[in-house]
């Protein structure tokens, strides 16, 4: 699948390149303490920083249409990574959109911005029907971005992804194209975002704050 540039203003995203495997790293290993806790693991292996291979990995994904592998680029920095992943098509049609960073580019409306970009692709030049983000609860800042872009809170999945050394609650939320008068990125600019669609619901805040022993007694 072509992997395109995708630009508003100082933001974009552009395919990831095998010679950006040591800037990366660099930003990976400068940005611990800020990205550990969200970064997915694997149950079976140690954490690493192959990112050669992972970007080989990212890009043989694209190639065989499932995925796009994004660099996040701010005023031409290497800024952090979005890939979309899982890219389904047919009677699915829907794709997972995931993203990292480096905390000295927090608070500058990146993520949020490159989030839509990434949806505005999928939605308009790939076709896909729908996209879902999933956050773990603790994760504030990217419960914002939801929010912000409108992605509508769909419910809480109990230890669906392994991150930094366990399975982690995470909540879920989603878009189709059908919900979307205009663009993702032109509907959050605008102001046309629908007041709460990113809301969760405080049954669900305080079930994911329980230990798993204790659910559903």
């Amino acid at each position: 699948m072509f992997v395109p540039t995708l630009v508003d203003g100082a933001i974009g995203l552009r395919p990831i390149r095998l010679r950006d495997s040591k800037a990366l790293e660099n930003e990976l290993i400068a940005n611990r303490g800020w990205l550990r806790k969200w970064e997915a693991t694997s149950p079976n292996a140690p954490m690493s920083f192959d990112t050669r291979a992972s970007i080989r990995s990212l890009q043989q994904n694209a190639r065989a249409g499932f995925g796009l592998p994004f660099v996040i680029e701010y005023e031409g920095q290497l800024a952090g990574q979005l890939n979309v992943s899982s890219i389904s098509y047919g009677s699915v049609s829907s794709a997972t959109i995931g993203y990292w960073v480096a905390e000295r580019f927090a608070g500058l409306n990146i993520t949020p911005t490159v989030v839509a970009l990434a949806a505005d692709h999928c939605f308009y030049s790939v076709g896909l029907h729908r996209i879902e983000i999933c956050i773990r609860p603790e994760n504030g800042p990217s419960l914002r971005v939801v929010e912000k872009l409108g992605f509508r809170y769909e419910g809480l999945r109990r230890r669906y992804i392994h991150i930094n050394g366990d399975w982690r609650d995470h909540f879920c939320f989603g878009l189709v194209g059908e919900e979307l008068p205009v663009g993702v990125l032109r509907r959050w600019k605008e102001g046309q975002v629908p007041l709460g669609q990113g809301s969760i619901p405080e049954v669900d805040r305080l079930e994911a704050l329980k230990p798993i022993s204790t659910r559903n007694r």
